[in-house]
């Protein structure tokens, strides 16, 4: 068997269930920051009780996405040899980087932030926090960066090695860092993240609402969540999703045309849904004829190279790169229509609060977060086949030659095993957590405060022990 398909496989899998802890922990980084200058602010303890909160569950993602990043850095050196020669001279750097101004800061500072807790002032807890979640976005800049290289090569040559292989040296350290399509998608990584990270703190939110529990903390909560999904969905949706699809239709114009599943050079339809028969040269699908080509240039009539006019070998798997790309479209304009009806009803006299289909819809929502994050991660990388660095290495070239199939297979079955334990044991833990609920914060006189909102029906049961005593 070709070990490509079984090492794409591999990778595939590991990289996806990665990439669910990383948008996590950079989005309720932005929170954590927003709730301690808040508290520094007013000094009302409700903003503390949420900081301490965040805390325990930004430690809780930061854990699983260290423990499920690091198989991918292996994976370079055992599935991906080839490839691994080959871009070591440009990725040593960016991952260098990425280690030391990124996994350390973020790292070490945590441990202040999880074990100093009140111990430290308001200002210190602050700066910490703001470190953390600068590491944590840090992180984000060199991985999207050293991925963006991949797919718009720039700033380098290719030398020989010791072995007389190719291998690609930089020529300019910052033309890696500013490839053209790096900042792009680095606002689009940044921004779905920061969307993630609010769509969690909602979910916990809009949960202790409907079961009437820690109503002060919820609202309070509920309040930053919206305010950075919000915008963070505008930005995403018309100014970097705009500019990413403008990007890639001018430096991946066979990604393009299979986002669209477009056949024909000439204006290109904007389809809602459809079905692409790659071999037929044909896509069936209900849409806007021109309606791509107005986005992109406001004409309707404007030309866009079709996958007719592209070699069939370099294309990619049309598709599979068109179901991810509309999939991504659906949960990006829902979590948009999302935000905007939750403002809505938020002004419209606090109704936010006690609409439960409204609050039921956000229960649920980090899995649009990261439905819409995972399949636009496969639209870019399925897109770019079938090269890994797109136009200068085939996938089928950066394999490791000696890695028989048997081992990636069994490896495969392996991580399946292994993820799934790490993923029921990060739902009960996360579960866990969310039952408990904030710690209540002490009164003056060190007794803890009773918990804010009880029911009636608690309420109720309270004074009627109190009375049988």
């Amino acid at each position: 068997m070709d070990p490509t398909l079984p090492a794409r496989i591999q990778f595939a899998l590991t990289i996806s269930f990665h990439y669910i802890y990383p948008p996590i922990t950079i989005g309720l980084g932005l929170v954590l920051v927003i709730l301690g200058v808040l508290h520094l602010r007013t000094g009302s303890p409700v903003w503390n009780q949420a900081l301490r909160f965040w805390v325990r569950i930004y430690a809780l993602n930061f854990a699983l996405g260290i423990a499920t990043g690091l198989v991918q850095e292996f994976q370079f050196g055992t599935n991906w040899s080839s490839y691994s020669r080959f871009v070591g001279d440009v990725f040593g750097s960016a991952l260098a980087a990425e280690g030391i101004f990124a996994f350390f800061l973020e790292s070490g500072f945590l441990g202040v932030m999880l074990f100093a807790g009140d111990r430290i002032s308001a200002r210190m807890q602050v700066l910490v926090t703001f470190l953390v979640a600068l590491g944590a976005h840090f992180s984000a800049i060199w991985i999207v960066v050293a991925n963006s290289w991949m797919q718009t090569p720039a700033a380098y040559h290719i030398v020989k090695g010791p072995a007389g292989e190719p291998r690609a040296e930089i020529t300019s350290f910052w033309g890696v860092v500013f490839n053209p399509s790096a900042m792009d998608r680095l606002m689009h990584v940044i921004a779905g993240s920061w969307i993630t990270g609010a769509f969690v703190v909602l979910s916990v939110s809009a949960w202790y609402l409907l079961r009437n529990r820690h109503h002060e903390f919820a609202q309070a909560c509920m309040k930053v969540g919206l305010v950075i999904l919000t915008f963070g969905a505008i930005f995403q949706v018309f100014i970097s999703g705009d500019r990413s699809a403008r990007y890639v239709a001018v430096f991946q114009p066979a990604k393009f045309a299979a986002m669209e599943g477009h056949w024909d050079s000439g204006p290109d339809p904007l389809a809602f849904v459809g079905w692409v028969d790659q071999n037929g040269g044909r896509t069936y699908a209900i849409g806007i004829p021109g309606g791509t080509s107005f986005l992109l240039d406001f004409h309707f009539d404007t030309p866009v190279k079709g996958l007719s006019a592209i070699q069939p070998d370099l294309r990619p798997p049309v598709n599979w790169v068109f179901q991810a790309y509309h999939v991504m479209i659906s949960a990006g304009g829902f979590m948009l229509a999302l935000s905007l009806g939750c403002c809505l009803f938020f002004f419209w006299g606090r109704r936010l609060y006690r609409t439960r289909w409204l609050l039921w819809l956000l229960v649920p929502g980090p899995i649009y977060a990261i439905v819409a994050n995972l399949s636009g991660w496969w639209t870019s990388e399925i897109g770019r086949q079938p090269f890994m660095v797109y136009n200068v290495l085939r996938t089928s070239q950066g394999v490791s030659p000696n890695v028989p199939s048997a081992a990636v297979i069994a490896s495969i079955a392996m991580f399946v095993f292994m993820y799934t334990l790490l993923g029921a044991l990060y739902l009960y833990l996360l579960n866990d957590k969310v039952r408990h609920g904030p710690e209540e914060e002490p009164e003056a006189g060190g007794e803890p405060k009773p918990e804010i909102g009880l029911g009636l029906r608690q309420r109720l049961a309270s004074e009627k022990g109190r009375a049988e005593v």
